[in-house]
C-alpha cells in the first residue's frame, strides 16, 4: 500500500474551488469521452447520514461512475486483463469542503485494488501537517508531494499555452499570470488542495510497480487538472451552485451521446 498526501495551492477562495471544480470536472469529463470509451454517470444525487472524516462532514452530493478506459491504462495492464475488464468504477461522497472518492475495478480485480482519494479544502499555503488527521503508524509512511501548478514540468502531450498559468491573465478578476518560484506566498486569496490518495493493487510480481504507476498517474492528473480550474476562471467565475448542477445534468446527456460515436479522446496512459 502506498500513501500519498498532494498539496495543490491556487490563488483562490475554499468557495469559488467548489464552483470551480465541478465546472472543470464536467468540461475535462467532455475531453476525455469518445470512440467507446469514457465517463458514463450513474447517479448524481444528495446524500445524508454517510459520516466522513471522524463524523464531521456526513451531507452532501453523491456520485457514481464507470470509467470505460481501455487506452488509459498501461500496455502491460492491457495484454494481462482480459477484454472487458478495463472498466473502473467511481463513487465519490462530495461533503465540501471535504469529498472521498473510492476507485474499484469490482468486474476483474475485486478487493484487489482500491484507490482512496480523501480531499479536504482549506483557506491556506499547504503547509498543515495533518489535516487528514491520521494516526501515527500512517503519518509515518505517508509522502507529501506539494504541486505547482504554474513551476511543476508538464509532458508535451498534456501541454495548452491556452492552461498555462504563467501565461494566463483573468479578465473577470485580474489574477494571474503566476510568475516566480514563490507566487504562491504573493496572491491574495489563496487555498489549497490536501488531497490524500492510498492505492492498494495486490497481484503477485505487480503491485509495487503498479501501485508506483497509479501515484505517478494522480500527480500528473492533479496537476494537469488545477491548471484548467486556474486557467478556466472566466468560464465558471459567478456561476452559481443551480448553474452546476444545470451544467451536469446537459453533461451526462452529452456524455451518453459521445462514448457511442466518434474517436478516442483525452489523455491516454505514458509508454511503459
Amino acid at each position: 500500500m502506498l500513501i500519498k498526501e498532494f498539496r495543490v495551492t491556487l490563488p483562490l477562495t475554499v468557495e469559488e474551488y467548489q464552483v470551480a471544480q465541478l465546472f472543470s470536472v464536467a468540461e475535462a469529463s467532455k475531453n476525455e469521452t469518445g470512440g467507446g470509451e469514457g465517463i458514463e454517470v450513474l447517479k448524481n444525487e444528495p446524500f445524508t447520514d454517510h459520516p466522513l472524516l471522524g463524523g464531521r462532514y456526513s451531507s452532501g452530493q453523491y456520485t457514481y461512475k464507470i470509467y470505460h478506459l481501455a487506452s488509459k491504462v498501461p500496455a502491460f495492464i492491457r495484454l494481462l486483463a482480459p477484454k472487458g475488464s478495463l472498466e473502473i468504477h467511481e463513487e465519490a461522497w462530495n461533503a465540501y469542503p471535504y469529498c472521498r472518492t473510492v476507485i474499484t475495478n469490482p468486474g476483474y480485480m475485486k478487493e484487489n485494488f482500491v484507490i482512496c482519494i480523501e480531499s479536504l479544502h482549506v483557506g491556506d499555503v499547504g503547509n498543515q501537517h495533518n489535516v487528514h488527521e491520521l494516526p501515527p503508524e500512517k503519518l509515518k509512511t505517508r509522502d507529501v508531494v506539494h504541486i505547482d501548478i504554474a513551476n511543476d514540468p508538464v509532458s508535451s502531450a498534456d501541454y495548452k499555452p491556452s492552461e498555462d498559468p504563467t501565461k494566463f491573465k483573468s479578465e473577470k478578476t485580474g489574477r494571474g499570470p503566476l510568475v516566480g518560484p514563490d507566487w504562491m506566498k504573493k496572491v491574495d486569496p489563496v487555498m489549497t488542495c490536501y488531497k490524500l490518495v492510498t492505492c492498494e493493487f495486490k497481484w503477485f510480481g505487480l503491485q509495487s510497480r503498479i501501485e508506483n504507476f497509479i501515484q505517478k498517474s494522480e500527480r500528473r492528473l492533479f496537476t494537469t487538472f488545477h491548471r484548467q480550474v486556474f486557467c478556466w476562471m472566466d468560464r465558471w467565475h459567478g456561476l452559481t451552485m443551480e448553474d452546476i448542477r444545470a451544467i451536469e445534468d446537459k453533461t451526462k446527456e452529452e456524455l451518453d451521446k459521445q462514448r457511442h460515436v466518434g474517436e478516442v479522446r483525452g489523455m491516454k496512459a505514458e509508454t511503459d
